[in-house]
């Protein structure tokens, strides 16, 4: 019962920054369940537990046109006037979640239905230090298990995002700094070459937000690493094209 309170609080909360932060005045379709919203008062335990909650929910009621996010805050934090609103959309992301923790928890929407399962992780096993070759191992494991549960479900898995090197004013930016978007930006090449091997789509996020020294645009987010409205506007449409995209394909 409580969980359920502290989902519902954080919806209101999450939805009415939002709604303020981007001035809109929208009328999306109901979504699976209530939005996320601020990592700092779970731990990871209990997140995990309303992420199960949520898909349950989302299993028992096969909504149609289901699209699932997956990863970690800064899928958490997608607000949800910008999602397509032609889908219904299951949220789970977690805050400083890793490809292995994301691997380990799939089955928690195993029972659900979806369309289309959208992934995005591996900047926090950057930031950990976790070497290239286990996060493109657990990519391709997430993949696996995603098309062996999901066989009817599009697959699409989007690219590590820059962050912006030496302006970076994150709690973590010593951390960051130690990881040049050089890096990233090879590790997103080899994470294509592995979606083209596995049969999925992939979308490179990556020059749409990346200055001409390939850094994150500071006018795109909030801190150097997370994005703020602006940044979302931009995956928003990203979104958006990929489903128009899908649709011509399609008929």
């Amino acid at each position: 019962m409580l969980a359920v309170i502290l989902l519902i609080l954080r919806h209101q909360e999450l939805t009415a920054f939002f709604k303020t932060a981007f001035s809109i005045n929208s009328n999306p379709q109901p979504q699976v369940t209530p939005e996320l919203g601020s990592p700092h008062q779970l731990n990871y335990s209990q997140w995990v537990d309303i992420l199960k909650q949520e898909a349950n929910v989302a299993a028992l009621k096969h909504p149609q046109h289901l699209n699932i996010l997956a990863g970690d805050s800064i899928s958490l934090w997608f607000p949800p006037e910008l999602l397509p609103k032609d889908k219904n959309w299951l949220n789970q992301g977690i805050s400083g979640e890793t490809s292995t923790g994301l691997l380990n928890r799939l089955d928690l929407f195993d029972r659900t239905q979806p369309e289309t399962i959208f992934v995005m992780i591996g900047i926090n096993d950057l930031i950990r230090g976790v070497n290239d070759e286990i996060i493109l191992n657990n990519q391709q494991k997430i993949i696996h298990h995603l098309h062996s549960v999901h066989p009817k479900a599009e697959v699409v898995v989007e690219s590590i995002l820059p962050h912006q090197s030496k302006d970076v004013n994150w709690q973590g930016r010593a951390k960051l700094l130690a990881i040049p978007n050089s890096r990233i930006r090879q590790l997103n090449q080899q994470l294509q070459g592995i979606a083209v091997k596995e049969g999925v789509k992939y979308i490179n996020l990556y020059p749409l937000f990346a200055n001409e020294q390939g850094n994150l645009r500071h006018e795109l987010s909030s801190d150097g690493l997370h994005l703020n409205p602006n940044g979302y506007l931009v995956w928003s449409s990203a979104l958006q094209l990929y489903n128009q995209i899908e649709l011509e394909a399609n008929r």
